[in-house]
């Protein structure tokens, strides 16, 4: 069986640029200090946050922050709701942004529509990172919802905004607008989503209808992660998830087949070269 898997990553999969950019500034710091804080895991994939903590780095949470005197403190991809910079503020912490700029963009606007009273909805993962981040902005007042069955026993303002979680499906958002415009809402929409991550939707179709197998390689808490898995498999029924290479089971592959390796934009290329090698062991 062994040397007849054919094995190949898809070039496109991988960190996004607001991962990348955050996991270098800690790199660097890390480098310099030897020990950086980061407030929450920096990246959805337990063993890239393992291979950084290898390298000093402390993940903590929101309730150790105000404990931190004259500390520096890494902000993630996510964003942090306004909270977070006023504890930092009040203890000497230097904060390390890492803030995607795509996420900054969008806190910015829902700022912004916040302080011209409007009503805002936001289309995301209840207790997402980045979501805490937006519903910051509005005091806590903005309506979450990660399903548009959420909405139905919910009496909504009359006219709204409708805001979305950074790396939501488009076609989906679209879909809820549509739909809360039938049921008589004025709906005042802003896409806000990564284009990053929602080419990846179309590119990633066509990389898994070109092989017999798709392995799919993603942290278990990546919402882009279960999305991306999701096409895979609606291109490919052949498709399975793994968390890295322990995972393969070898009874599902044989002689000859062709296997493509993918993962979210949480998911590091060094793990998914660690899955290509595993399989060739096979």
């Amino acid at each position: 069986m062994s040397k007849n898997l054919q094995v190949t990553i898809d070039k496109d999969s991988g960190f996004c640029f607001g991962v990348v950019y955050a996991i270098d500034m800690a790199e660097e710091i890390l480098e310099e200090d030897g020990y950086l804080y980061c407030l929450g895991d920096i990246v959805h994939n337990d063993e890239e946050v393992a291979r950084l903590k290898a390298k000093g780095l402390r993940i903590i949470n929101h309730d150790v922050l105000p404990t931190l005197q004259n500390e520096k403190v890494l902000i993630r991809a996510h964003g942090e709701a306004p909270e977070t910079y006023r504890i930092a503020l009040e203890n000497n912490i230097t904060l390390i942004d890492a803030s995607c700029p795509v996420v900054l963009k969008l806190q910015n606007r829902i700022k912004t529509s916040y302080d011209q009273n409007e009503r805002i909805l936001i289309f995301g993962k209840h207790g997402h990172a980045e979501v805490i981040g937006l519903q910051g902005q509005t005091n806590n007042e903005a309506l979450v919802f990660q399903d548009i069955g959420e909405l139905d026993n919910v009496e909504l303002p009359t006219s709204f905004t409708l805001y979305s979680q950074t790396t939501k499906s488009v076609d989906k958002f679209y879909a809820i607008k549509q739909e809360l415009i039938n049921r008589g809402y004025e709906v005042q929409a802003n896409d806000t989503i990564c284009r990053q991550v929602s080419n990846r939707y179309d590119d990633l179709g066509d990389f898994a209808r070109q092989y017999d197998k798709i392995v799919f390689v993603s942290g278990k808490k990546s919402s882009n992660g279960k999305v991306l898995y999701d096409v895979c498999k609606a291109a490919n029924p052949q498709s399975y998830f793994i968390s890295g290479p322990q995972e393969l089971e070898s009874a599902l592959f044989n002689q000859g087949e062709t296997i493509g390796i993918c993962g979210a934009t949480s998911t590091p290329m060094w793990l998914m070269k660690d899955v290509k090698h595993a399989l060739e062991q096979l």
